[in-house]
């Protein structure tokens, strides 16, 4: 990934982790999500707001590769970027690090589509403010 747009800072905390004392990886998703609101939030966007603006902003794809486990503790660091597809979609690429050695934890892309309440593709007026 280029230099990141954005970056967000966890500690992984004990429930996260599975019997094998390791983060589930359904966790990881949670992570990548809280880091594309706060990414959201950082460009003076409110996910709320958009929600009862009427545009649902949701996520069509998920892709994760998971390179090393994290366990509790740790501190990680999720790096996020955010460009364009079309009017409609966005595609986010997400990094996780393990902040105090750098190595990488996990990679992810998601493709996230602005639609209506009905479903049907919306245009988001202030989305280019994402992608600088």
């Amino acid at each position: 990934m280029d230099s990141p747009q954005h970056i967000t800072l966890l500690e992984v905390r004990d429930y996260e982790c599975d019997m094998q004392g390791i983060v589930n990886n359904a966790v990881y998703q949670n992570y990548l999500e809280h880091a594309r609101h706060t990414f959201i939030k950082s460009k003076g966007l409110d996910f709320a707001d958009i929600t009862r603006d009427g545009i649902h902003l949701v996520v069509m794809r998920a892709e994760v590769d998971y390179k090393l486990p994290l366990k509790s503790g740790m501190t990680v660091r999720v790096e996020s970027q955010c460009e364009p597809i079309s009017k409609f979609k966005s595609k986010f690429t997400q990094s996780i690090f393990i902040d105090n050695t750098n190595q990488l934890s996990a990679q992810a892309v998601f493709i996230i589509a602005s639609i209506s309440a009905t479903g049907r593709p919306a245009v988001y007026k202030d989305v280019q403010k994402l992608f600088n």
